[in-house]
């Protein structure tokens, strides 16, 4: 494995230039998975896709280079390019997930104490809980009213408008906290939203900062505090994704775990020539907290939309589906913990991945005894270096740690469920699962490139 800067040349440099100023305006777009869809239906609906539900209700035939999205719950989407050949022979598969660790209104959220206004939250996913105190946060989501008018909330972005935070102990008070097991230095009842301080003039109510809030928010937004109770808002970092390092090489933003993945996934399918395979790109919800729920990975929607295509091509045995799945090959792709040498005591440095040398295959993950684990098989992993080598794309294999310390899981399991030949792949970062993580720009690139490759040639 070389470092992969080595081999550019001018052309690459502009290609890595374009690539990653393009991700890091998707990232800053689609902070949340509703986002992620929002932002996906933009971009394939420019390149021509259609949705399903459209071809459905008129009645119309699928054909070859036809084109079709599936937006499920505005949370999930999974993407087709018809072939030429039988849909039951099989399709390439790229996979990723758009959710990512953050922290959750509850459904009574608002709250004052001592004359501030809290919102209460839920952590979501896997999350170190004191890093995401005295950072400035955002309020990202949607409120639906009891008529159905849907209110779209985004605060803390825009450089004009205020952010919100958690607050923290002093050090000079701290000497009972900084005793605690750092799992246990920030509760997770703890994580709440300081986010006002200034009481209602005027009235003679109770909770005159929190009823002030609530003025503010009718004002702005036209909603009550009931409201919440149909609310979908999520706390993220505030802030722009940004070049890291120096030298440029580096992109540090937020809930690149996993829309790195999500992002080149979603441009190598864009830009990949038409094979005579059927192309698909699906991207989902949940997958941190285990692909659970209607959008998440074990969700039947993504099988549901083959069904639906099977039939408008006139597929219409009643094992298709599984047919085409038996058949298809997939690349799932999430973030891999990259090489850290100040954390070197739990990884094992021949089996890690490392930033700077381009698409990580990981075989299998699981836990210990490869538990929860899909496992390549090695018939699938040879066609896939030939067919890496041959494109010029710089790749490895990789581990998640040490085997009595590492271990995680994706979404490439519930697939090798379904008979698919899955291998778990994608881009190794720094800062896995904190507010603010580390890639690679030349990775990134690789990663692009690879996907591309699988799509056009395995």
């Amino acid at each position: 494995m070389d470092n992969a800067w080595k081999k550019y040349k001018e052309n690459d440099l502009d290609n890595i230039n374009s690539l990653t100023e393009d991700y890091k305006e998707f990232l800053d777009l689609a902070k949340t998975e509703r986002e992620c869809c929002q932002e996906i239906i933009k971009r394939v609906e420019s390149s021509g896709f259609k949705n399903l539900e459209d071809y459905i209700s008129n009645k119309e035939k699928i054909m070859p280079g036809s084109k079709i999205y599936v937006n499920n719950m505005n949370k999930a989407i999974a993407l087709f390019i018809i072939g030429q050949d039988k849909i039951t022979n099989g399709m390439n598969i790229l996979g990723a997930h758009i959710d990512s660790p953050r922290l959750d209104l509850k459904a009574t959220p608002l709250y004052e104490d001592s004359e501030f206004a809290y919102f209460d939250t839920h952590y979501y996913g896997g999350i170190k809980k004191y890093q995401w105190v005295t950072l400035p946060l955002a309020i990202h989501g949607v409120v639906v009213k009891k008529d159905g008018t849907k209110v779209v909330i985004k605060i803390g972005e825009d450089t004009t408008e205020p952010v919100l935070g958690i607050t923290d102990l002093l050090p000079h008070l701290a000497q009972e906290q900084m005793k605690k097991e750092a799992s246990k230095v920030i509760e997770g009842e703890d994580l709440d939203i300081l986010i006002g301080s200034k009481p209602l003039l005027g009235s003679d109510k109770k909770d005159l900062v929190k009823e002030n809030i609530l003025n503010i928010l009718k004002t702005k937004y036209d909603i009550t505090e009931d409201d919440f109770l149909s609310a979908e808002l999520e706390i993220t970092p505030a802030g722009h994704s940004r070049d890291f390092g120096l030298d440029r090489s580096m992109i540090m933003g937020y809930g690149q775990d996993d829309r790195v993945c999500a992002y080149t996934s979603l441009q190598a399918f864009l830009d990949s020539k038409a094979t005579s395979k059927t192309l698909s790109c699906i991207l989902v919800d949940k997958e941190e907290i285990g692909s659970v729920g209607a959008t998440g990975m074990y969700s039947s929607f993504y099988k549901n939309a083959i069904t639906e295509i099977c039939i408008l091509m006139g597929e219409v045995l009643p094992n298709a589906t599984s047919r085409v799945l038996q058949n298809s090959k997939m690349l799932s792709s999430d973030v891999n913990a990259a090489y850290d040498p100040l954390y070197a005591n739990v990884m094992d440095k021949r089996s890690a991945s490392y930033l700077n040398k381009g698409l990580v295959f990981c075989k299998y993950t699981g836990s210990r005894g490869k538990s929860g684990s899909n496992d390549a098989n090695a018939e699938y992993l040879a066609s896939l270096r030939k067919v890496m080598e041959e494109n010029n794309v710089s790749f490895q294999i990789s581990e998640l740690g040490k085997v009595d310390i590492g271990g995680g899981g994706t979404i490439a399991y519930i697939l090798a469920n379904e008979n698919v030949q899955v291998v778990d792949c994608g881009v190794g970062i720094l800062n896995m699962h904190a507010p603010w993580e580390i890639s690679s720009k030349a990775d990134i690139y690789e990663v692009y490139k690879g996907y591309k490759a699988f799509l056009e040639n395995i």
